[in-house]
């Protein structure tokens, strides 16, 4: 099933179940999928004219640009907590919280350190990394082979601290 489809039928079926935050975090998820999708469309049209065929097919988003779209959201939430905790406002917290954990339930499954630090290790070793100045480079291989499995922030802490640990072994 598509993964727009799925949060549709989640949407609808919170709302049978009255479980209010789920169903106004999952309203809010799609109405940024039909801008997202409008925007797009948009955009096509503004490129290749209004003739476009398929522009309804075209202008859909895919589960990768929802996942990221959700990622996004998620990161946005983690953001606000930290505002909302050192206001010591601990029902925004649980309330970001708890949108957090409705929207984790549409991204893949996510990698361990453990799993993160063998796929960096593995480009380190094929790459010949071992400066920070290598540090981007690094992580241009590394992104495509996790998207949508980890996050950014934590890679970029793992490709770090294995570049600066390969660079201060002795050969």
């Amino acid at each position: 099933m598509e993964l727009k489809e799925k949060i549709k039928k989640d949407s609808i079926l919170a709302r049978k179940n009255k479980k209010e935050i789920e169903y106004s975090t999952l309203n809010y998820l799609l109405a940024l999928i039909l801008n997202k999708e409008k925007e797009k469309r948009f955009n096509i049209v503004k490129k290749q004219g209004p003739a476009q065929e398929n522009i309804d097919k075209k202008s859909q988003l895919t589960d990768d640009e929802i996942v990221d779209l959700i990622f996004s959201e998620i990161k946005k939430r983690k953001e606000s907590q930290g505002f909302f905790k050192r206001g010591k406002r601990d029902d925004l917290v649980q309330k970001e919280e708890g949108e957090i954990k409705v929207l984790e339930k549409y991204i893949p499954p996510q990698l361990t350190d453990d799993e993160i630090e063998g796929i960096v290790k593995e480009i380190i070793d094929r790459t010949g990394a071992n400066s920070l100045k290598d540090m981007g480079k690094t992580m241009g291989l590394v992104i495509p082979k996790i998207k949508g499995r980890a996050d950014g922030l934590r890679v970029s802490e793992i490709v770090k601290k294995s570049i600066l640990e390969k660079s201060c072994k002795p050969e």
